[in-house]
């Protein structure tokens, strides 16, 4: 079974839980390791802790959120190994899964509504890397 691990600030608690309850209901293990209270916090420290937990192999892929998606995407590809892009599209998700092997999605709750963040999410975990040309520039992504 694949694990997600969720995460998010105070921006997008509400879209983080019904992310995290979609994708339970489509049979993925969720991890949840996000704020419950809604009390100002900052995103690098949730964006770091959710990318760490898939760098390291506690969880498959992650899933993480802010009120632009940018702020949390650009703390989690700080942690080595992690593949981030922040989507507001179903085509851009499933794209970065297909050609860039990325392992963690990013969305921006004051950018997109909620039916368009679990279409995002659905074509996100529904892709897979495509290999090949593309196993070329993710290696020199990583570097």
């Amino acid at each position: 079974m694949t694990k997600v691990v969720l995460s998010s600030d105070h921006a997008a608690i509400d879209l983080r839980r019904a992310v995290a309850d979609h994708i339970k209901a489509q049979g993925f293990e969720v991890e949840d390791i996000g704020p419950q209270t809604p009390e100002s916090t900052h995103y690098p420290k949730h964006g770091q802790a959710a990318a760490e937990a898939v760098a390291s192999g506690r969880a498959d892929l992650g899933i993480i959120l802010c009120g632009t998606g940018q702020g949390i995407m650009m703390a989690a590809n700080k942690v080595k190994g992690i593949r981030c892009g922040v989507c507001s599209d179903t085509f851009s998700a499933a794209m970065i899964r297909q050609h860039n092997d990325a392992n963690m999605l990013s969305l921006g709750a004051r950018v997109v509504g909620e039916g368009l963040a679990l279409s995002i999410v659905d074509a996100f975990l529904g892709a897979k890397f495509e290999g090949g040309r593309h196993a070329t520039r993710v290696d020199m992504i990583e570097g």
